[in-house]
């Protein structure tokens, strides 16, 4: 059986048009309500969370260093700190436990 990748393209095209379109056209006043307003302000930081979170511990040759990077970063991150440094330091963690396993 051949598979034609056109009409594979031409269908996520219209799944992606459809899912952007449609609160346009449902959507016609301003949603007042507070639950849903609240609900909507918190999906884009609850999707970027979880694409990120596997990320963190898939990406590192071991769960011990993607854990101390992580928990740097949490640390970090709790006290305010620049996003800059976070990141930094978070690699430094994860580098710095890295080669202290290597060695061991």
């Amino acid at each position: 059986m051949r598979y034609n990748i056109y009409i594979y393209i031409l269908v996520m095209a219209v799944v992606t048009y459809l899912i952007r379109a449609l609160p346009l056209t449902v959507f016609n006043k301003k949603i007042k309500n507070k639950y849903i307003l609240s609900f909507l302000h918190y999906v884009p930081y609850t999707c970027l969370s979880a694409m990120i979170l596997p990320a963190i511990f898939y990406s590192t040759s071991s769960i011990i260093s993607a854990v101390a990077g992580f928990s740097v970063a949490v640390i970090l991150g709790y006290f305010k700190k620049g996003l800059v440094t976070v990141a930094v330091s978070a690699s430094i963690a994860v580098f710095a436990v890295e080669m202290i396993m290597h060695i061991y």
